[in-house]
């Protein structure tokens, strides 16, 4: 009940806000309404971030590895002290944690450091991200076209429902793909504006925010500079772009090599296993991910609206059939290069492709301007609208603001009542259900199975409070045991 109070309060409060950026949109007053949607996009982050408890897949790994950073900054952990055996390959219970780059997890630890240890500050950086991201969209499409189209773009970012679930961390690879489709589309637009300036300033910030990008996942974040080049294609000499070029290569080098030496020669057997695991993806189908080759094309219609096919078709025919635009190639090969590699990427996740969402964004805004100006008026300005109605159909269905679905986990707070009344640092609680979110939220080293007695008594001798949640479901022998506290947490998520 309290969601859905508060989910139809910001639906109201965003829906007035759009109203009147529309009625700026309409005065030409392209500035004002281009901070009315950025709020509006705001205000969806901020309310679809509110759960007050971590999402399963991959929030909670993200946060206890932020959350370790804060004890010791230069070695990423998610056991910090492993008290059971590990496989140092399974990146779901190992102690050394490099299974992601590092820019997302030092991010959200800063945040940490600052606003506390808790779900809403680790969440801040993804959800200031995307927000600035609407402002980058807007610029990229006004310097491709017009102002409309990149506020037409800019509407679309602020209320995609995907990418509001992944600033929430609702969804798989959450905050780290929000790190690397902001962090893209930030070092695209510097990139145009190193061409339009002829400033070297702006190529390296380009090139810096491309080596962040590549920190915050991996070198498909390159499409930066192949972008680069097809904008300056025609402005700039070609001595001057190979000098440029270079420029900007070995400023992505010397911002991404660093880190990558430093985890392969202090923590080389889980680098080397990450990177052969990393290579994995795209020759094997890692489970649950294994899709049809055409999974990424069917998803489209899903995550952009069902109408998103129109403005493709539209923008390859225009492309190959009539004289050369460096815009129609900049926006084809933003969107087909990845949609097509990542086909071939025999693991398929929906957020690869999200860093293209900004090309998208635009090319949907183009069609929607050439759409309107069709002498078959009507039929035309009705699949225009419904080119911007479905996505907000599909933000709706995301986002969940009319759904009774729980904001809070009972069990959150008991299991921190327990840790607070329990002085000794050294404890750890067996037979958890919940033991990556717990090892946040609390001091307990956690873990879902029981050891042996010999394994209890020896972490007795060695000073630890044992605790065993829910003794009912544990072996007859592991019962009764003197020195272990039994519990039963029994609130749920």
């Amino acid at each position: 009940m309290e969601n859905r109070v508060y989910g139809m309060l910001t639906i109201l409060i965003v829906s007035v806000i759009s109203y009147f950026a529309f009625a700026k949109f309409k005065k030409q007053q392209y500035d004002h309404s281009l901070y009315l949607i950025v709020f509006a996009g705001l205000l969806l982050r901020i309310f679809t971030a509110c759960d007050f408890y971590l999402h399963a897949w991959d929030e909670r790994y993200h946060a206890l590895v932020a959350k370790n950073l804060l004890n010791d900054a230069f070695t990423p952990m998610l056991y910090a002290n492993p008290i059971l055996d590990y496989d140092y390959k399974n990146w779901a219970s190992n102690h050394i944690w490099v299974h992601k780059q590092p820019v997302p997890l030092y991010t959200m630890a800063l945040s940490m450091l600052i606003f506390g240890k808790n779900v809403i500050a680790l969440r801040l950086p993804s959800i200031l991200l995307s927000t600035l991201a609407i402002i980058s969209t807007y610029k990229i499409g006004e310097l491709l076209s017009t102002k409309r189209v990149g506020l037409i773009a800019a509407f679309l970012f602020a209320i995609h429902g995907l990418i509001i679930e992944q600033a929430a961390g609702r969804v798989a690879t959450d905050h780290v793909d929000v790190f690397f489709f902001s962090l893209i589309c930030f070092a695209v637009y510097y990139a145009m504006k190193s061409v339009d300036k002829q400033s070297k300033f702006h190529l390296i910030i380009s090139a810096v925010l491309t080596g962040l990008a590549i920190l915050s996942k991996w070198l498909p974040a390159l499409i930066v500079f192949a972008l680069w080049f097809i904008y300056g294609y025609q402005k700039q000499s070609i001595a001057k772009s190979i000098k440029h070029s270079i420029l900007f290569l070995t400023t992505v080098l010397a911002i991404v090599l660093p880190w990558q030496l430093y985890i392969h020669f202090q923590f080389p057997l889980e680098a080397a296993w990450e990177s052969e695991y990393n290579m994995k993806h795209i020759f094997e189908a890692i489970p649950p991910h294994d899709q049809a080759f055409y999974y990424h094309f069917d998803r489209m219609r899903i995550i952009f609206g069902e109408l998103i096919y129109l403005p493709l078709l539209w923008l390859i025919f225009k492309t190959f059939k009539s004289k050369f635009q460096e815009r129609d190639l900049f926006l084809l090969v933003w969107i087909l290069v990845p949609y097509v590699f990542f086909s071939f990427v025999q693991t398929k996740m929906q957020g690869y492709i999200l860093f293209c969402a900004p090309a998208i964004f635009i090319l949907t805004a183009i069609f929607f301007e050439y759409l309107w100006t069709l002498k078959i008026k009507y039929f035309a300005k009705a699949v225009a609208i419904l080119l911007l109605l479905l996505p907000i159909r599909y933000s709706i269905e995301r986002i969940k603001p009319f759904s009774d679905i729980e904001r809070s986990a009972d069990w959150i707070t008991e299991i921190k009542s327990l840790d607070k009344n329990d002085s000794n640092p050294k404890k750890v609680i067996f037979n958890n259900e919940y033991p990556i979110e717990t090892m946040f939220h609390t001091d307990f080293i956690a873990y879902e199975k029981v050891p042996g007695i010999t394994k209890l008594r020896d972490l007795r001798q060695e000073g630890y409070s044992i605790y065993i949640d829910n003794q009912s479901s544990i072996h007859d022998e592991l019962k009764g045991l003197s020195f272990v506290k039994y519990v039963h947490i029994t609130g749920e998520k």
